[in-house]
């Protein structure tokens, strides 16, 4: 072999086991967002940074027709509220038809799993999905069988770790179980896909033992060791995403599938909102987390190599933070598809930052500030409250990027955000006289002002007249 041929094998050899490494990890690609990045430029993204999978909350046609051609492996989803319909085996035929089958030709999309809801059996919905989850996913799957794609595309259903844990008497992975009020429709769910060759999905979040909870070890979420590991029949864990992954493994196994493939639909740690959500924690989750995703380690009751969606690729601003703050800020990507910090997906641990998104274009540089010249302040708690209202205001809170303003500062965010959402439109920094439009960048050392993206799939451009209309309305209210 000449040298020329060993350089070249060599080449070659490094490039397959970084392909063969990330083969595993995908990523979640949630698009609850005020301005959305053009689903073009995302898919080219995800390319550029050799990531192959990726998971989907709905089949959204527009990011459909992007991954078509892109070799990227898909998982596509049917959202809670229309698990009902998909009881109707009509209706859920009609769903594969122009969701699936649609997109399975040579140079579509790749799909490879549809996932029926999302976390429908959560305890905060009180059984609100309990009797429309498991007919959906029959009728789904068996819909994928008679349009004969059902032997490479499966039905699954992303469910929360609080369907399954241990008793409170014996808190160990091997005593995992499903939950008592949920164990016959789990058993049945988890049957049904075993016939299916079906994987089990879960999702998977070390950040919300935390959230909430100052008792809880700190160093348990990560990956870097602990001073008093949990011991389970001579087995150390040495932190929560094993044991949390192997009380679902002793789950299945006690419902009588223990080889079952399980697939973890979502995996993150989220950079702001919350005290322990910042950038510090979220680079150390990650870069404990990716090296021992590509090195098929597994874990103690089911080595070997685990399939990965981290959650999630880009920070949504129009999300529900009922949940809690930290809900728009789990993206390892910023809004504007700019990286967060740096990281290595192959889990080598040559960190860098990820190849950004490409050709974004912003706003004009204006911001929306608090007029220092006000002189009538007494209805500014009501117009901050109203601008957090239709914008994120989530970076004020507690322990977040943003919290250490002061109040006119504080309004200045809000204010900003408020204006950007609506386009920059002049009528949207008024505020009965309290802001003003400047050309200053007003960002802090800690606390980015953004201007938005402008994109064609900006979703507030639609809302905005409303806005304003209802804004015109509260102001006519106020004054009389």
């Amino acid at each position: 072999m000449s040298g020329v041929e060993t350089v070249v094998w060599v080449l070659l050899g490094g490039l397959f086991l970084l392909w063969s490494e990330v083969e595993g990890i995908g990523v979640n690609w949630g698009t609850m967002a005020t301005h959305k990045l053009d689903p073009k430029t995302v898919v080219q993204m995800l390319k550029d940074n050799g990531i192959n999978k990726v998971k989907l909350f709905d089949a959204e046609q527009s990011t459909m027709s992007a991954l078509a051609g892109s070799g990227i492996e898909v998982m596509i989803a049917i959202p809670n509220d229309q698990l009902l319909a998909m009881n109707d085996y009509g209706r859920a035929k009609k769903f594969v038809q122009r969701n699936v089958t649609r997109f399975n030709f040579n140079g579509g999309v790749k799909i490879k799993y549809v996932a029926v809801g999302n976390e429908p059996f959560l305890k905060a919905y009180n059984g609100s999905f309990m009797k429309t989850t498991f007919p959906a996913l029959q009728n789904i799957q068996n819909a994928l069988n008679e349009a004969g794609v059902g032997d490479v595309i499966k039905a699954t259903v992303p469910s929360n770790a609080d369907v399954y844990g241990s008793p409170v008497d014996s808190p160990v992975p091997s005593a995992g179980r499903f939950r008592a009020d949920i164990n016959d429709q789990m058993t049945q769910l988890v049957d049904f896909l075993a016939q299916n060759n079906a994987p089990f999905t879960v999702n998977i979040y070390p950040f919300l033992s935390l959230y909430g909870n100052d008792n809880f070890p700190v160093d348990y979420a990560f990956f870097d060791g602990v001073s008093q590991p949990i011991v389970d029949n001579g087995i150390q864990y040495t932190n929560v995403f094993d044991a949390n992954y192997d009380t679902l493994v002793s789950s299945l196994k006690a419902a009588g599938h223990a080889d079952m493939p399980i697939i973890v639909g979502e995996v993150g740690w989220p950079t702001d909102g919350d005290k322990n959500a910042n950038i510090n924690m979220a680079y150390r989750f990650y870069n404990g987390l990716l090296p021992r995703l590509t090195s098929n380690k597994g874990t103690p009751l089911r080595p070997g190599s685990i399939e990965v969606y981290l959650f999630g690729l880009i920070d949504e601003d129009a999300k529900s933070i009922a949940p809690g703050s930290f809900e728009r800020h789990w993206g390892i990507f910023r809004y504007d598809g700019q990286p967060k910090f740096a990281m290595d997906i192959s889990g080598r641990g040559q960190n860098s930052f990820l190849v950004p998104a490409q050709n974004v274009r912003y706003q004009e540089k204006r911001w929306c500030q608090f007029n220092p010249d006000a002189k009538d302040l007494s209805k500014l708690g009501e117009n901050i409250n109203y601008a957090c209202t239709f914008a994120d205001c989530t970076p004020l809170g507690y322990g977040s990027s943003c919290n250490g303003l002061d109040a006119n500062a504080n309004a200045s965010y809000a204010f900003n955000a408020y204006f950007q959402v609506q386009n920059q439109d002049e009528m949207a920094c008024n505020f009965q006289g309290l802001a003003m439009v400047t050309t200053l960048n007003i960002s802090t050392e800690t606390c980015a002002f953004n201007i938005q993206i402008v994109g064609t799939y900006s979703s507030s451009a639609s809302r905005s007249s409303v806005h304003l209309f209802v804004y015109s309305l509260i102001l006519v209210f106020l004054l009389l």
